[in-house]
């Protein structure tokens, strides 16, 4: 078993997948971005820091991505992931394969 598909199969995986984790890491990420804005009023730099940083878990709670599990050479789609889901569930919903290299319409 490759340590993408071990990450994919763990409690932690699933729940950041899972629609309260996806709110959790947009909540997380506009925690991030508020707190850097709120540095660019006094240090400018660190806060533009916080500010990108803050951009990854939004953009992957909004558009459903897992970055780890790309990172680890698996599957970027959460959906692919997500507690209950399958592979080929979620291509017959969408007729897109997502893959962490790139997306192909089936």
């Amino acid at each position: 078993m490759s340590l993408a598909e071990s990450f994919a199969q763990s409690g932690f995986a699933q729940f950041v997948n899972s629609p309260i984790g996806r709110i959790a890491r947009i909540l997380a990420g506009l925690g991030l971005i508020f707190i850097g804005w709120g540095y660019t009023q006094q240090t400018g730099f660190a806060g533009i820091i916080l500010i990108v940083i803050g951009l990854a878990p939004l953009a992957a709670g909004a558009f459903n991505l897992c970055l780890i599990s790309a990172l680890l050479g698996g599957t970027i789609s959460g959906a692919r992931i997500a507690p209950g889901k399958t592979t080929s569930q979620f291509t017959s919903q969408t007729g897109w394969h997502l893959t962490a290299r790139a997306a192909v319409l089936s």
